[in-house]
């Protein structure tokens, strides 16, 4: 009795369906991947790659410009306000000096005047003019009038003082002008430091010419 031979298996037909789509689906992907990396062939057999597009810099539109524009502004007012503080302290500082002058021919008058007896040789050259309050932020003030009369260079002591309503003597302050020349005049201020209460009166107490 003889063997048989076996049967030769067949693949059944869903076995061959599912080849079939392995088949296609390895095609699709190949195509797929010369699409992205092949582009215009440049002659040389190599292809050129394609140039991706560049996303618009959102950043220039956030409104740096107007930022910037913000700074140089505010540069320029702190330069404007530096320029500023620094001629208000020039201002300042000839102020003081023009006090420090006046502080010093003050104290010349009071020491002219340590030895003078009676009420001095110049008080026809002297006069008193009241000042507004509202000008000297409620202090008692007094612009005293010196005129060199004479017809020589001349300097002047003058002793004011401010009395009360019972005619003592409240305050005294000194001021003096130096060298005026013949014609010249000069306007010294004689300010109290009293309150403004109880009310004083300025007068020339001595005036000397030296």
């Amino acid at each position: 009795m003889s063997a048989r031979a076996p049967k030769a298996t067949r693949p059944s037909q869903r076995a061959r369906v599912r080849t079939a789509l392995a088949g296609l689906l390895l095609a699709a992907t190949g195509a797929a991947t010369l699409v992205s990396c092949g582009g215009d062939d440049s002659g040389d057999g190599a292809a050129s790659p394609r140039p991706t597009p560049t996303p618009p810099d959102t950043a220039s539109f956030s409104g740096t410009a107007a930022t910037a524009l913000s700074s140089l502004e505010a540069s320029a007012r702190e330069r404007a306000s530096a320029a500023a503080s620094s001629a208000s302290a020039r201002a300042s500082e000839f102020e003081a000096s023009v006090s420090a002058e006046i502080m010093r021919a003050n104290q010349a008058a009071q020491r002219e005047l340590e030895d003078v007896d009676g009420r001095g040789n110049a008080t026809a050259d002297v006069s008193l003019t009241g000042k507004p309050r509202a000008q000297t932020g409620g202090l008692l003030a007094v612009v005293v009038n010196i005129t060199n009369r004479t017809d020589e260079t001349a300097s002047y002591a003058v002793q004011v003082d401010f009395r009360d309503s019972e005619g003592k003597v409240a305050e005294t302050r000194f001021v003096g002008a130096e060298d005026l020349e013949p014609g010249e005049r000069a306007e010294p201020l004689a300010i109290s430091r009293k309150p403004p209460e109880p009310r004083l009166t300025a007068e020339i107490a001595k005036a000397q010419r030296y």
